[in-house]
């Protein structure tokens, strides 16, 4: 009985685990996908290609993901 009282206590500490880990995913993309948002109306504001826009913003938002 305390075999599965444990086993039980510890398929439950994973599934919260995961479900936590899910959620602080969730929230680097929003904040990700804000940053290359903005980043890429000012870029195509400037009169600039959409390709050239796409790769500036990504690297500028991932090297700003990574410091942060």
């Amino acid at each position: 009985m305390a075999n599965k009282f444990v086993a039980v206590f510890l398929m439950c500490i994973v599934v919260v685990a995961a479900f936590s880990l899910q959620e602080a995913k969730a929230a680097e993309e929003d904040n990700f996908k804000e940053c290359f948002n903005d980043c890429r109306k000012g870029c195509l504001g400037e009169g600039n290609g959409s390709t050239f826009c796409e790769m500036k913003c990504d690297n500028d938002c991932g090297e700003k993901e990574l410091a942060g």
